[in-house]
């Protein structure tokens, strides 16, 4: 883990290398901790090397033994062995135990000269029989009977495969014949036993005695993903880097922990996205002890079948013995013994049936390090010559190894039809890597480069998972080779990437413009360049600019036909409806012709239903966006999906889909961390669902990241949505002024767009901040302008922020009638979209006005919307209203008694729990809960008591689910 110097700056960072649990081994310690308090047994532990036996044998020992002596010995890897070193070893530590003993056999004595630190202990040596063999025997007896009269023992010897052939027989004496009170652990890899059983072929179990084999196997993606929270202290590892960092490492805990080592960042990996994560994986060197392990093993292998290994790295995928033979230029005739040797050393595995690979890549990469470089280039060479003589043709291969020959014409080639395969099965990941690095080539022809460059800004549109080529497409705009024809295409693929992308939409606007100059001759380019730049939700477009580029955009509409249309259609509709104009709902098409024309169509739908939601049609984006996902799916449109998930998660918080919410955004944030402009999305959501808990940190944060720090750079409806999550904050810190600047920051950029349809959730918070600041004449004239702002534009969601707006002003005058009045209007109006969590918070704000002259009305309404919020998880409104009620004298209704819940958690614990759990204090606990600090004791204790814990740092949010 990391640990600060405590002066403000890090002079260096640690981290974990192991777990500080035993992760995925639950079962296995618990089958040996029953076959070893069941004596006599004999467990052998197997496992490859670095799956955790060591570990495993460790958890053992640390844990009650129930007054069993341990007694610990390890066999060395080196020349010559010492006879029963293992053993001996073992038995120095038999001290404590004979100080204890009356009595020994003599024949003990035969161990007196092998063990001087405990030779007082033991009886007088003997003399010598004369005989090996019989002295041998006398030795096994005397370690059987020592081990006797020590009482209940527990033998463990450690690397049994590196075991001398003394240890070996001994060993198989013992458990043939052991002491009553003996258990055995003997732990080995199967791969270095050389064939046979760990205790020779010779070996018969004693008559009662348990025998039990445990294989340990490498940990799947979830044992992965736990050992990689445990070694870096991480609260949560993305789904993505543990299954990259799982198929690098084949599940082996070892390799884990040293490719986490390897790492510069880890904690900054293990929190990226799918590409981040990948990248930073695909970096890591090979460990040095797994280098040095596999150094060691391949010396051992014949020169034929070192041959057939390191063509098996340089192929790098499971292949057949065929093509290893070829690549690695190998007789037919040797081929079979030199796999054998190579399958039986455990360098290579049979992945599947007959083809051949590694245990995992890095073990590949650790044989590939080890070929000199003519050598490596002599296997790609051969690659290459066998890979064309393939069917069908592995392109992306023939690239690769074409590429490291250094054959340029053939890398050129081949890789660019791998792109072109990629690009018709909709791989952008894979083409848009193969194109970024064939651009990089030094010398290509302008006509190259133009052809590759378009395939790059085109492919790249479509795709999600992939090496960002923005940087790259913005050097070929200055490249000299880029015609001018086509160098208004490579801006406006550029700027489309740049649109996705927070902080860079300004400039993507930007290059919209400059492509709209350069692209005079090309009317369909221009199209698209005028339909984008015509969307106003993309930064703050004036509304005289906005407008130019919409009569622009739709001109050219008219002009086009089929996908072109469709696809100008996707960007003209959205921006009429942000106006809030839903007649223009009617030039939806229903169905295309083409595969691209269904995956704009899938677009036009899911922009659709984006727009519906923001207005407060959530009946029409649920349509819109049901049809617009089933689309995409099956159209194959991958950012169209994301754009339609993403919008889903805000309907889901908006009509009070809460359940699972935060997981889901959550892997969203994951999946698309590269694309700022669906993130910052989902960080609203985040932030509101924060803000409902309470969580003011959290909350802050994820506001923080939705632009709304600057919305002429951003997604203006999500920015202004932020930044009212922003200034709510600040008026639950009582810093009202603070609270209206950034309300002005928000209005400044609505006035700046006439985005006055995008205020429904910064208009109410605008009234709250502008009253607690004192500015009530602005309040009442923000109320005015809004309503102005939203003549002839169709925006129910603003329609009810008013009415909440103008019930707010009527309680502040001091009017409580025509309060109640117009916060009952909101909350039908919120019903109907329907927002129920809206609806309950308008309702208690009327329950508010009414305590006063109808108290009973009130208490219902408040006890209402206190179960709507806690139903929704929003503990903080909850629990405000909950105050309330006390503060009416009442008591929530307990319609069927007051429930018991036993040892399980009741609703109150839970809600606590998860607080604790998210690193609140028992005072922020009982600020938020409006609860004493006593209270709050009283739960947190009887919760520990229940949950079985006995610190804050054993719970976990997961525990609650």
């Amino acid at each position: 883990m990391r640990r600060s110097n405590g002066s403000g700056t890090d002079r260096g960072r640690w981290f974990r290398t192991s777990s500080p649990v035993l992760i995925g081994r639950g079962e296995h310690l618990a089958a040996l901790r029953e076959a070893v308090a069941r004596p006599p047994a004999v467990v052998l532990l197997e496992g490859e090397a670095g799956v955790g036996k060591s570990r495993l044998v460790s958890e053992l020992l640390a844990g009650d033994l129930g007054g069993v002596l341990p007694l610990v010995g390890y066999c060395w890897q080196v020349g010559e062995p010492f006879s029963y070193g293992a053993l001996l070893e073992a038995l120095r530590g038999a001290g404590p135990g004979l100080s204890r003993q009356q009595h020994l056999n003599p024949v003990i004595g035969a161990l007196a000269p092998l063990l001087p630190e405990i030779a007082s202990e033991l009886p007088a040596p003997l003399p010598s029989i004369g005989d090996p063999r019989a002295e041998r025997h006398r030795l096994f007896r005397a370690v059987r009977e020592l081990l006797a009269a020590l009482g209940p023992v527990l033998l463990v010897v450690e690397d049994l495969h590196w075991a001398d052939d003394g240890t070996r027989q001994l060993l198989r004496f013992l458990a043939g014949a052991p002491p009553a009170d003996l258990g055995m652990v003997l732990t080995y890899r199967r791969e270095d036993l050389h064939g046979g059983s760990p205790l020779g072929a010779e070996f018969r179990p004693a008559a009662g005695g348990l025998v039990a084999v445990l294989e340990i196997e490498p940990l799947d993606v979830d044992g992965v993903r736990r050992l990689t929270e445990a070694i870096l202290g991480a609260e949560e590892v993305s789904v993505e880097f543990s299954a990259r960092l799982h198929e690098r490492t084949a599940g082996i805990p070892f390799v884990v922990e040293e490719t986490l080592r390897a790492l510069r960042d880890p904690e900054g990996a293990v929190h990226a996205g799918s590409v981040r994560a990948k990248r930073l994986l695909d970096a890591v060197k090979v460990p040095v002890l797994l280098r040095d392990a596999m150094a060691d093993r391949l010396a051992t292998l014949p020169a034929a079948t070192v041959r057939v290994v390191e063509a098996a790295a340089v192929l790098g995928t499971p292949v057949p013995a065929a093509l290893l033979a070829d690549v690695g230029d190998v007789p037919e005739d040797q081929v079979r013994t030199a796999l054998v040797h190579a399958l039986d050393g455990h360098v290579l595995y049979e992945v599947d049936e007959s083809r051949y690979g590694f245990r995992h890549i890095l073990a590949r990469q650790a044989v590939y390090d080890t070929i000199s470089a003519p050598q490596r280039d002599a296997l790609h060479h051969r690659a290459v010559d066998a890979l064309e003589h393939v069917e069908p043709r592995p392109l992306v291969q023939l690239a690769e190894h074409s590429e490291r020959a250094g054959r340029k014409a053939d890398w050129l080639t081949y890789g660019e039809a791998a792109a072109d395969r990629a690009i018709d099965s909709g791989d952008a990941a894979t083409a848009t890597a193969l194109l970024q690095r064939l651009l990089a080539v030094p010398v290509l022809s302008a006509d190259l480069v133009d052809r590759l460059a378009i395939k790059l800004g085109r492919i790249a549109n479509t795709g999600l998972d992939q090496h960002d080529p923005t940087e790259t497409l913005g050097r070929l705009l200055t490249d000299p080779r880029l015609t001018t024809s086509v160098r208004g295409e490579v801006r406006l693929q550029r700027a489309f990437l740049l649109l996705r992308l927070i902080g860079r939409i300004r400039e993507g606007r930007a290059e919209l413009e400059r492509a709209v100059e350069e692209l005079a001759g090309r009317p369909d380019l221009v199209a698209r360049a005028t339909a984008a730049l015509a969307v106003p939700s993309t930064g703050t477009v004036p509304p005289d600019a906005l407008r130019r580029w919409q009569e622009l955009a739709k001109a050219h509409r008219m002009a086009a036909a089929g996908e072109l249309r469709i696809s100008l259609l996707a960007s003209e509709v959205a921006s009429v409806l942000h106006q809030g104009h839903l007649e223009w709902l009617d030039e939806v098409p229903d169905h295309a012709n083409t595969l691209g024309g269904q995956q704009q169509l899938a677009r036009l739908r899911c922009n659709v239903a984006d727009v519906c939601v923001w207005l407060g049609h959530l009946d029409l984006g649920v349509r819109f966006l049901r049809d617009g996902l089933r689309l995409a799916a099956e159209s194959g449109a991958p950012w169209v999906v994301s754009i339609g998930r993403t919008t889903e998660t805000r309907l889901d918080w908006i009509t009070g889909r809460w359940d699972g919410l935060v997981e889901r955004v959550n892997r969203l944030i994951e999946e698309y961390r590269d694309i700022t402009a669906n993130t910052c999305e989902l960080d609203l959501v985040l932030g509101w669902l924060a803000a409902a808990r309470g969580d003011w940190v959290v909350a802050e944060e994820h506001f923080g990241r939705t632009g709304a720090r600057d919305p002429d750079d951003a997604i203006v409806p999500v920015a202004i949505s932020g930044i009212a999550g922003l200034a709510s904050i600040l008026l639950e810190r009582k810093e009202a002024a603070e609270a209206a600047a950034e309300v002005d920051r928000g209005l400044t950029a609505v006035r700046k767009c006439d985005g006055w349809q995008w205020v429904g959730s910064l208009a109410p918070v605008a009234v709250a901040a502008y009253s607690a600041a004192g500015r009530t004449a602005e309040a009442e004239r923000l109320v005015e302008e809004v309503t102005e702002g939203i003549v002839d534009r169709d925006a129910p969601i603003v329609v009810a922020a008013l009415a909440h707006c103008r019930g707010a002003l009527a309680e502040a005058r001091g009017e409580p009638s025509e309060a109640v009045e117009h916060f009952r209007e909101a909350a039908a109006r919120y019903e109907v979209m329907p927002a129920p969590y809206f609806a309950a918070l308008a309702r208690e704000r009327e329950a508010t006005v009414l305590a006063p002259s109808e108290r009973e009305r009130s208490v219902e309404l408040l006890t209402v919307s206190a179960e709507t919020f806690a139903g929704f998880g929003a503990s903080k409104d909850a629990a405000r209203c909950r105050h309330a009620l006390h503060s009416l004298c009442s008591v929530e209704p307990a319609r069927r008694g007051r429930q018991g819940y036993g040892n399980d958690l009741s609703p109150r614990e839970v809600e606590i729990a998860r607080m604790v759990a998210a690193g609140q204090t028992n005072r922020e606990i009982a600020e938020k809960l409006f609860l004493s600090s006593r209270t709050v004791e009283h739960h947190v204790a009887r919760l520990f008591r229940k949950l079985g814990i006995n610190s804050r740092a054993e719970l976990r949010a997961d525990r609650l689910y």
